[in-house]
């Protein structure tokens, strides 16, 4: 599996599932909301999940969690690009987590090397001229919509293949727009006008969507609303905290890179940097054995 990642032009080659680490500068990310808010201590933890094992690092300024409102363009400015500028000088790998070409285009010029938008280009005219222009990686997410009302879009009669479909829409919108298709990730959105029965049906099919799509793999699980059902208990089957989710988003890393997702994209990196590491080891010793 490990020859069927896939390649992103503009970024190494890594020889196993890689580990994008996630620094959100917000007071009101659902899972660490405030504790990076400031920039020093976002640089720091940027650093810190290198330290880790992180491959690269996504930033952040506006939460995207269901029912989120927007944050307007200076403030997630001012949130993004200092961060984006320290971590890049100390030659961090950096991608950029905004729906704005404008937060994007000013995050590359600051140092990022990844766009990493969960509207795939649909929430900004401008964003894939931007990214075009630039010539960098870009990530296309399954996006059905805002935050604010995106539950209301959780429907589906085949999940797996709509996805597919949709995803295969925003790669030709991207190409069309004069983006490179050897720079592009797709990334099916866990969590984004899914129900957690989604969610799970897109895990397993991380092959299938990895081939039936042909480009590299994003698979970001890290703490989502998903792993809280799977791993409720008791009598009122309450789902753990968010921050309470790592040994579970780190269980989903292995099956990711053992399925040849090209990266995951977590909260924690130690655990998951661990289990790529030990899924390359394996899949090392299956190709021996052959």
């Amino acid at each position: 599996m490990s020859n069927s990642r896939g390649q992103v032009a503009g970024l190494p080659r890594w020889d196993r599932c890689a580990v994008m680490g996630v620094v959100n500068v917000t007071p009101d990310s659902f899972s660490d909301g405030g504790r990076w808010f400031d920039a020093e201590s976002a640089v720091k933890r940027g650093l810190d999940l290198v330290a880790q094992g992180a491959d690269l690092v996504d930033v952040g300024g506006e939460s995207t969690r269901p029912g989120a409102t927007r944050v307007d363009e200076a403030e997630e400015l001012r949130r993004v690009i200092p961060v984006v500028r320290e971590l890049s000088a100390e030659g961090v790998l950096v991608s950029v987590d905004t729906m704005r070409a404008s937060v994007a285009e000013r995050a590359l010029a600051a140092g990022a090397v990844v766009v990493n938008d969960v509207s795939g280009g649909r929430a900004d005219e401008r964003m894939i001229p931007v990214v075009a222009a630039a010539a960098v990686p870009f990530v296309v997410m399954h996006w059905r919509g805002q935050s604010i009302d995106m539950n209301r879009r959780a429907v589906y009669a085949d999940v797996v293949g709509e996805v597919v479909d949709e995803l295969r829409r925003g790669i030709a919108d991207a190409v069309a727009g004069g983006i490179a298709e050897e720079r592009l990730i797709v990334d099916p959105g866990l969590g984004f006008a899914k129900q957690a029965e989604h969610d799970l049906t897109l895990v397993a099919a991380t092959a299938r969507l990895r081939a039936e799509l042909g480009r590299p793999l994003l698979v970001a699980a890290s703490r989502k609303r998903f792993l809280g059902r799977v791993l409720a208990s008791g009598p009122d089957a309450k789902p753990p905290p968010a921050r309470e989710r790592d040994a579970a988003t780190a269980a989903v890393t292995a099956l990711a890179a053992q399925a040849g997702a090209w990266a995951v994209r977590v909260h924690e990196v130690r655990a998951s940097a661990d289990a790529v590491r030990v899924a390359r080891a394996v899949e090392g010793a299956a190709e021996a054995g052959r």
